[in-house]
C-alpha cells in the first residue's frame, strides 16, 4: 500500500523527498534551518488518517521547528540504511524515537525489504528448519508471518523471539550511537511497555515483541524515555480522514486524541533549557 496518493475522503499527505533520501516523508518539504528536532517513527508518527499529527501539534505549541521523518513500516534498518536521514537527525538539537517494534527487521532467521521493513522477503535455512512445515512463500508481511509461527507453539516461537529481540537490540544501539544522545524514546501505545514474559502475547496497539528488559538494556544511550499510553489508541475514528475503504486501517491507528497526547508528553523536551526536564524517566 501507498500513500503517496490520497483516496477520495483521505487526507493529502504531501509527499515529498530530502536530498537523495529514497524514502517519502510526509510533506510539505521544508529546508531544515536553525534549531530544529526531527520525530523518527512508523505510521503513528507519520500521522496516518490524522490531519495533525503530533510532530506538528509540537512545533505549534512550542515554536520550534519538528521535521517528521516517520516512514510508514519503518524500522532502525530503513534509517540506518539511508545517509539523508542520519545527516538530518544528527544535525538536529533533539531527536525523538518512536520505539519500533523487534519485527520489521532484518535478522539470522529472516530478511526484510530495506525500506519497507514490513515486507518478507526470505526466510532463513535456520528459521525453515525451525518449522518445517510452513511454506514461507505464502507471506508478504512480518506481522502475519510472525502471528502465524505464534500459533504453531510456544517453544518454537521462543526461540524466535529470542532472535528477534537481540537483533532489536544490536540494531537499535547502533542507530541510537549513531543519532547521539540527545535522544528521546518515545513509547506510543495503548498500555505500557510488557514485563518480559508477556511480550509474546503479539497484542495490537504497541511494538510487538518489545518489553521493559529490551527498553532497559537500550536506556544508557538516550536522554530520556517518554511513554504515552492512550487508551483509546485504536478503535475510534472520530476525528480521523480516511477513504471509503479505509475504515478497518484507521480503527488500527490513533486519531487526534492520542496525538495530543503525545505532544504535550514531548513539550518539556524542546525547552530551550539545557539538560533533561524534571521527572523524566
Amino acid at each position: 500500500m501507498t500513500y503517496e496518493v490520497p483516496g477520495a475522503g483521505a487526507l493529502d499527505y504531501f509527499p515529498c523527498r530530502y536530498g537523495q533520501s529514497r524514502l517519502v516523508f510526509r510533506g510539505p518539504w521544508r529546508a531544515a534551518r536553525g534549531a530544529y528536532a526531527v520525530a523518527l517513527g512508523g505510521e503513528e508518527t507519520y500521522g496516518r488518517f490524522v490531519a495533525d499529527p503530533w510532530p506538528r501539534r509540537l512545533e505549534g505549541a512550542t515554536g520550534r521547528m519538528v521535521l517528521n521523518l516517520g516512514v510508514p513500516h519503518a524500522g532502525p534498518d530503513a534509517w540506518l540504511h539511508d545517509p539523508e536521514v542520519l545527516r538530518l537527525a544528527m544535525g538536529a538539537d533533539l531527536r525523538i524515537l518512536q520505539v519500533p517494534g523487534a519485527v520489521n527487521l532484518s535478522n539470522p532467521l529472516y530478511t526484510v525489504h530495506p525500506r519497507r521493513n514490513d515486507r518478507f522477503l526470505r526466510a532463513s535455512p535456520r528459521l525453515q528448519r525451525l518449522f518445517p512445515e510452513v511454506d514461507f512463500m505464502d507471506f508478504a508481511f512480518t506481522r502475519h508471518m510472525i502471528r502465524a509461527l505464534a500459533g504453531r507453539g510456544q517453544p518454537r516461537f521462543a526461540e524466535v523471539a529470542q532472535v528477534l529481540a537481540a537483533a532489536w537490540l544490536e540494531r537499535m544501539g547502533a542507530l541510537l550511537d549513531g543519532l547521539g544522545g540527545r535522544t528521546v524514546l518515545l513509547w506510543f501505545a495503548d498500555r505500557p511497555p510488557p514485563a518480559p514474559g508477556a511480550r509474546m502475547q503479539l497484542a495490537p496497539g504497541a511494538p510487538l515483541l518489545v518489553d521493559t528488559m529490551m527498553l532497559r538494556a537500550v536506556r544508557p544511550r538516550v536522554a530520556g524515555l517518554v511513554e504515552v499510553q492512550s487508551p483509546r489508541f485504536t478503535g475510534n475514528t472520530h476525528g480521523m480522514d480516511f477513504g471509503p475503504l479505509e475504515e478497518a486501517a484507521a480503527r488500527s491507528l490513533p486519531g487526534p486524541e492520542g496525538h495530543e497526547a503525545v505532544a504535550l508528553a514531548l513539550m518539556p523536551w524542546l525547552a530551550k533549557q539545557k539538560g533533561a526536564p524534571k521527572g523524566a524517566l
